[in-house]
């Protein structure tokens, strides 16, 4: 069957190998690299009949899959990395081909293939990177932005490699193609740019009016691969092209549904990308080389994320960063097999060396979700061996701080915290090791302290032992351990108040002690069951019952935990004891009528109104005098039998 019938075996090899990395807990790219092999042409049982076609359509994968995460990677997420990106990429790709040619002497290769060697090296997958992250849901950290603002200058620095490589014995002809080169680069984001923000809107407008989804998917994707083809043409590289399109394109209000119609169909081609990936391994080959490629592995893997982390360090990155870009940006990446079938067609890379690169690229891109896995964990143990030094900068307010909140973080959260208790003026100090947002801070006038909030100097210049409360706004759930039991040690008093990536860290945070936790992604998923139980005809009464309820079970594993603290441990019993709820007054009920003081509710419940709704007023501590009325919302407090008899005597 051709082509129908390689696509049809990918498609059933790819579903089974994704089910049992599934079920393993690994990441699915592992599954699709493992079903590339098995039908691969390098082992026996069923096989694709054209690998090379097969190849063509996953660079359409790799082109969706950079083009998808452009178009969710605004474009000012890029400008707070950008030193680090121009100037430190070079530096570590320089480091790194020096690192590969030095490997390369060692296994008898000559100069010229040697320099070859080491520019295959020095690259590194963004389709697997950007694939792990997204897996991860980490692509909005700092960590993030620093690895994919270095993957797009890698992807850019891919073309001058293209051109310089093959002039090694004629540098002065280089030099004058990688000018044009540039010039066509130039040409060509100053194309998108007017593209991005003049055709594409407009374009997307009278598509739009056409309310036709399938006109709608088929623009998104022409206009992506379309660009990608374009800078095909201007010599550059074509998923480049695509990636460069949809970080444009994100301004556009049409952003968000064009990733939502273009997901499903880049998972796809993404997966044939992955699976064209395992076909390269030949398990004969890699058996009978195993030593000489376990040891360019192991080099790759130490140096070359060595060199990222320390040139992330070098550019004032800390804390967690060196460890998640040296961790994450180590392995050798698909454009490496460019690089590698430009130097096979010059005659320069022998077969062995071919063979041991692309082997080599394969291996460690398989090895990245499990690499990329381990940099919070090794952070942790490090921070342990090695406390953070004193904040290098203070700018705190002139008076004394005391009875105040310390923010950990001033993102988008702790931003928000901080400036709603300066519109109150109440004391507050704010921490974050990110120098773009000590920038911001320092600007709006915001106290901060700059430097790691799990470091006990940090904390002692923020004056934690004379805080009230710590609100931690971060999401990390390493650091956010760390910063909890420094806390915790300075001032067993303070109140920790915490943001929570999930049900485990939930957990982890019971135990340690925290006061409260909010988990944002269930807060926002709770409030629109509200309102969805609302439009059903649900009283609003009922509704807030339920969803106290449910949020009662969710964050159960921190009222269940105190981390030794017995008053802590005193307040969740009490809490848990007595609670309030919410009652509305039904018509022809007993009670209606007559006034709170002759009920005798304490006398005959042991519960207490504390609040009444009547229509848009709200009454707090209602007087004795206050008569019901038939639809009034009533808040009544005590133990969970002492409401039920409440809720007993509004039916009798």
């Amino acid at each position: 069957m051709g082509i129908a019938g390689d696509i049809a075996l990918i498609m059933v090899a790819a579903f089974v190998g994704g089910i049992i990395a599934r079920r393993l807990g690994l990441p699915l790219i592992l599954g699709y690299i493992l079903a590339g092999v098995i039908v691969g042409p390098n082992t026996g049982g069923p096989t694709v009949g054209s690998a090379h076609d097969i190849e063509l359509l996953a660079e359409i994968g790799v082109a969706l899959l950079l083009f998808a995460i452009g178009l969710d990677f605004p474009l000012s997420a890029l400008a707070p990395v950008k030193k680090i990106a121009l100037v430190g990429t070079p530096i570590q790709m320089f480091l790194t081909i020096a690192l590969g040619y030095g490997l390369a002497q060692l296994l008898g290769l000559g100069w010229h293939e040697a320099v070859w060697f080491g520019a295959l090296l020095s690259v590194s997958s963004t389709a697997v990177v950007l694939k792990t992250l997204s897996e991860q849901e980490v692509l909005g950290t700092l960590s993030s932005r620093v690895i994919i603002g270095m993957l797009v200058a890698q992807d850019i620095a891919v073309v001058p490699l293209l051109i310089v490589l093959p002039e090694l014995g004629n540098v002065a002809e280089g030099l004058a193609a990688l000018g044009v080169a540039a010039l066509e680069a130039v040409l060509f984001v100053g194309a998108m740019a007017l593209f991005g923000t003049r055709v594409f809107p407009w374009l997307m407008g009278r598509v739009a009016r056409l309310n036709s989804r399938e006109l709608f998917l088929i623009s998104v994707v022409a206009t992506g691969l379309g660009v990608g083809y374009g800078t095909y043409i201007f010599g550059l590289s074509f998923a480049f092209g695509a990636f460069v399109a949809g970080i444009v394109l994100s301004q556009s209000d049409y952003s968000h549904q064009a990733l939502a119609d273009i997901g499903p169909l880049r998972d796809v081609f993404a997966m044939l990308f992955f699976v064209s990936v395992g076909m390269l391994i030949d398990p004969a080959f890699l058996l009978a080389s195993a030593p000489v490629v376990l040891a360019v592995v192991l080099t790759v893997f130490v140096g070359k994320g060595l060199i990222f982390a320390g040139v992330a360090r070098a550019f004032g990155y800390v804390n967690i960063v060196p460890f998640a870009v040296g961790l994450g940006l180590f392995q050798v990446g698909e454009f490496s097999f460019l690089l590698a079938r430009s130097g096979r067609s010059e005659g320069v890379i022998s077969s062995s060396t071919y063979s041991i690169a692309l082997t080599t690229a394969v291996v460690t891109m398989a090895l990245t979700p499990f690499a990329a896995r381990a940099a919070s964990p090794l952070y942790a143990r490090w921070r342990r061996r090695f406390p953070a030094p004193a904040p290098k900068t203070v700018d705190l307010p002139g008076e004394e701080l005391a009875d105040h909140v310390v923010i950990v973080g001033f993102g988008r959260v702790g931003g928000f915290v901080a400036r709603m208790l300066a519109r109150l003026d109440q004391p507050f100090v704010v921490v974050d090791v990110d120098p773009g947002k000590v920038e911001v801070a320092r600007n709006e006038g915001i106290p901060l302290v700059y430097g790691d909030a799990a470091a006990e100097p940090v904390l002692e210049a923020a004056k934690i032992r004379k805080a009230r409360m710590v609100v931690l706004a971060t999401s990390d759930a390493v650091g956010s351990r760390l910063v909890v039991e420094r806390a915790k040690a300075l001032n067993p008093h303070a109140r920790i108040v915490a943001r929570s990536a999930g049900e485990e860290q939930l957990e982890d945070l019971g135990r340690l002690g925290v006061y409260e936790a909010v988990q944002p992604e269930f807060e926002a998923g709770l409030e629109l069951g509200r309102q969805a139980l609302m439009s059903r005809g649900f009283g609003a009464a009922e509704v807030q019952r339920f969803s106290d309820g449910v949020r009662r079970e969710l964050y159960a594993p921190i009222s269940d935990g105190d981390g030794g603290d017995e008053g802590l441990a005193r307040l969740r019993r009490a809490s848990r004891m007595i609670e309030s709820d919410w009652i509305e007054i039904p018509k022809n009920c007993a009670l209606s009528g007559r006034a709170i003081g002759e009920l005798g509710v304490r006398a005959k419940t042991g519960a207490s109104i504390v609040a009444l709704v009547r229509g848009d007023e709200a009454v707090t501590n209602p007087g004795p005098g206050l008569t019901l009325e038939p639809g009034d919302t009533v808040s009544v407090v005590g133990t969970a039998e002492q409401r039920a008899a409440f809720i007993a005597l509004l039916d009798g």
